[in-house]
């Protein structure tokens, strides 16, 4: 009995991680596009369903004003940016709440987000607002995505823990679609096909 029960916990786990990874096409199944800037396109416009999902929009307002949830509220308890780090304000940074992982609150329907650091994204990457076109070329542009390099980017999609915790934001929350390894799959077979922008 015990092993039936491991069994079809494990079969769940396997439908469940497919299941999230259906939400967003790998790389490869862009390889049949011919033209490289149509599949460079095109692969963007599959990296912007994370992008532009409420895991990652919270953490970039343009107007220096974290959301909260699925419907992208205005954070609650009033939060305003802060200084240039992006955590928060003097004496109220986000860390006052947000500690180091996610805290079950006993009673209530979400858990308390967190990951160290917890901060938004610089004031230069706020992309609430944006369509598709201006997130990937703010996102091309050094002088407005925090100095980086399009290998830096990749890096930062692929690897970054903060990024990461999209797809573990605790009870209450949808993840991101699909996975951040397929996320940095996209976006290196984005980048290799000349990193074009949706018009």
């Amino acid at each position: 009995m015990r092993v039936a029960i491991l069994t079809a916990a494990a079969a769940l786990s396997t439908t469940v991680a497919l299941a999230a990874e259906a939400d967003l096409r790998r790389s490869e199944s862009f390889d049949a596009i011919q033209d490289k800037i149509e599949r460079s396109v095109a692969l963007f416009g599959e990296m912007a369903k994370v992008i532009t999902h409420p895991r990652c929009m919270n953490c970039h307002p343009a107007d220096n004003i974290p959301r909260q949830g699925d419907d992208q509220r205005l954070h609650r308890p009033p939060m305003v940016r802060g200084g240039e780090a992006s955590f928060g304000p003097s004496g109220l940074h986000c860390n006052s709440c947000h500690g180091s992982e996610n805290l079950a609150v006993v009673g209530h329907d979400r858990d308390i987000p967190g990951h160290d650091p917890w901060q938004l994204a610089p004031a230069n990457m706020g992309w609430i607002g944006l369509s598709v076109h201006e997130i990937c070329v703010q996102l091309k542009d050094p002088a407005r995505n925090g100095n980086r390099s399009l290998a830096d980017i990749s890096k930062h999609l692929a690897t970054d823990g903060l990024v990461g915790w999209g797809w573990h934001p605790g009870k209450g929350r949808e993840a991101a679609p699909g996975t951040q390894e397929i996320l940095g799959e996209l976006t290196q077979a984005w980048i290799k096909t000349g990193a074009a922008c949706p018009k």
